[in-house]
């Protein structure tokens, strides 16, 4: 197919481990249709990285007594190690507090100010005088307006989910103090939405192939009328306002943090010494940009971001596609990082393998409605899909040709019809299953793809071969190539949901070829500093060869005695990590109090 993909991911904050929602809702979705554009021969770039600035991380880090940079990076770090883990498949991962991304940033300000679309104004805002400072959102509680919860944010309400600004708490006091702050009138930037109220109304008006619910929240949106956002903040931790006389002020995490999607591309071209390579995917208009985010972030991808690109490049793409997940919940609740109900991903990997995840998360994927995990679900799908119906299915085949033909793929014999039947339906599965992956549509791809590795059970079943090779050894060859070649076909299909074993299979099938390349972590030197980035290095065929291709295993072809894919887990897992989760929840609620 050759085309051009980018895949955008959502910048996580760096002030806490990854859990399994961020996971669900975005990192596992952009990493699927990623791996499947990269075996369709598609030229693929994924990027994301670290949000490292904003008051999430200077709350989070006064707190543990660090600066803010050493308190990130500790993060950042962790991350990388976790995306690794779990083969989240970024051809880079960065973070923002770099020089290029400080950079691309600072110049995006500049020419929409000398373009009229930022401008100055006086706003209210909340200053402590025991401190004196004026206080960014997160640093401020108060009783919410709306539910009366006396525990709000400053900028959100995490009982009834309000976006609030600081200035309507009821009774607010400073979080770094407690003292009751005043309000002042301060000098802040802001971004002139209405302006781009009519192009925005048109790009959103064709985008027809939108999901439901991101399309709907768009256009509710919009329907409330647009208004100028700050873009400045009175902080010292961020990119500081490119502006002479403003040095003291660094742009609002929400609008640089964006910008990140084509930082982020700009310094991957810049790795691979091709430092125009980054144009391709956002100046061709053949090339798509896909942005992998959750439902909050909808108006950020939707409105904000493009906004920002037609005032200050017309010729940069703007989204063509935002598949934004809807949330995950756990075990009835939902997941909060203040109450530690979480499976935290570098917990789950330090016991389990990360295909499970990553086929169960996809199974309830909370594509276009909240869906929720549980143990017992986790189990079950383990054990009664993983194990029973596609590890046990490859594990017995290839034992049994390894067993009977001396390692290598049997001489098949005419086919009969239910023969020939089989392979047209994995045959076609792959333009089925593939649809599904080109529209994001994940638990459908997985469901299908499944569902033919159950017909080729049942077909196991109508043929036994087992039996079959006491009477008529040609005929059970045959039989047993054509299940070698379905299941050729289905570890391709599963591949991107599956990479790790699905890698195993092919190396079972006799294949030296690796699937999909490695990942690894490596240094970058700036003029100033280093950072550390993810970075993943691809096939030479990647870009140019469709591996998308039913299978083409050759009569003769040497297999390898397979291990055991997928381990039954006992149901005691499901209490054990139930208590787990319990307890770790309860210890945070005792230490909050």
């Amino acid at each position: 197919m050759n085309e051009r993909i980018g895949v955008f991911v959502a910048w996580p904050y760096a002030n806490g481990d990854l859990h399994l929602g961020h996971v669900a809702g975005v990192y596992l979705p952009a990493d699927i249709f990623a791996r499947y554009h990269r075996l369709r021969g598609n030229r693929v770039l994924m990027v994301s990285g670290s949000d490292a600035h904003g008051t999430p991380i200077t709350v989070s880090a006064e707190r543990a007594g660090v600066s803010p940079r050493e308190f990130f990076e500790r993060y950042h770090r962790r991350f990388l190690e976790s995306f690794i883990g779990l083969g989240i498949s970024f051809d880079l991962f960065t973070h923002t507090d770099t020089e290029n991304h400080a950079a691309v940033s600072q110049d995006i300000f500049r020419v929409l100010y000398e373009r009229g679309y930022i401008h100055t104004e006086a706003m209210a805002q909340l200053y402590c005088e025991t401190d004196q400072r004026f206080l960014p959102d997160r640093y401020v509680e108060g009783t919410c307006p709306h539910c009366g919860y006396p525990n709000a944010r400053g900028d959100q309400c995490d009982n009834c989910g309000r976006t609030l600004d600081a200035t309507e708490l009821i009774d607010p006091r400073c979080k770094l103090c407690g003292s009751q702050p005043v309000v002042r009138e301060t000098e802040h930037f802001f971004f002139d939405l209405p302006a781009f109220e009519g192009p925005l109304l048109e790009y959103i008006g064709r985008q027809e192939h939108w999901r439901p619910n991101v399309q709907r929240f768009v256009e509710n949106y919009l329907r409330g009328g647009l208004k100028p956002r700050p873009v400045t903040r009175d902080i010292e931790w961020g990119i500081p306002v490119p502006i002479p006389g403003y040095e003291h002020k660094v742009m609002y995490v929400w609008f640089e943090a964006v910008i990140g999607y084509l930082s982020a591309s700009i310094e991957a071209a810049k790795n691979r010494g091709e430092e125009k390579a980054w144009e391709a995917w956002w100046t061709d208009p053949a090339a798509r940009g896909y942005y992998f985010i959750g439902k909050d972030n909808i108006p950020f991808h939707a409105i904000i971001w493009p906004a920002e690109l037609m005032g200050y490049d017309e010729r940069l793409n703007l989204p063509f596609d935002i598949p934004a997940s809807e949330f995950l919940n756990l075990e009835g609740q939902q997941f909060s990082t203040s109450r530690n109900w979480a499976v935290w991903l570098p917990d789950y990997l330090e016991r389990y393998a990360p295909d499970p995840l990553r086929y169960y998360l996809t199974a309830i994927a909370p594509e276009t409605g909240d869906s929720e995990f549980t143990w017992r679900g986790y189990v079950e799908r383990n054990n009664n899909e993983l194990v029973a119906a596609w590890g046990n299915l490859v594990n017995r085949v290839i034992s049994f040709a390894v067993r009977h033909w001396d390692g290598r793929v049997p001489e098949p014999g005419p086919q009969d019809a239910r023969d020939t039947e089989l392979l047209d339906q994995i045959s076609a599965g792959f333009g089925t299953v593939g649809a599904h992956y080109a529209r994001a549509e994940f638990r459908a791809a997985l469901r299908e793809t499944m569902s033919l590795a159950r017909e080729v059970n049942r077909y196991l079943d109508d043929k036994a071969p087992w039996f079959q090779i006491k009477e008529d050894r040609a005929a059970a060859g045959t039989t047993i190539y054509v299940a070698l070649r379905a299941i050729d076909s289905l570890a391709t299909l599963f591949a991107p949901v599956l990479p790790f074993t699905s890698a195993e299979v092919k190396r079972f099938l006799g294949y030296e070829d690796p699937l999909f390349g490695d990942l690894q972590i490596e240094r970058f030197d700036e003029s100033e500093r280093s950072h550390e980035a993810l970075v993943y290095q691809p096939l030479a065929s990647e870009g140019s060869v469709d591996r998308w291709v039913p299978s083409e295993l050759a009569p003769g072809q040497p297999l390898a005695r397979p291990r055991v894919l997928f381990q039954k887990l006992d149901e005691s897992v499901v209490d054990e990590e139930r208590a787990r989760l319990e307890q770790a929840s309860g210890a945070a609620t005792v230490a909050e109090e």
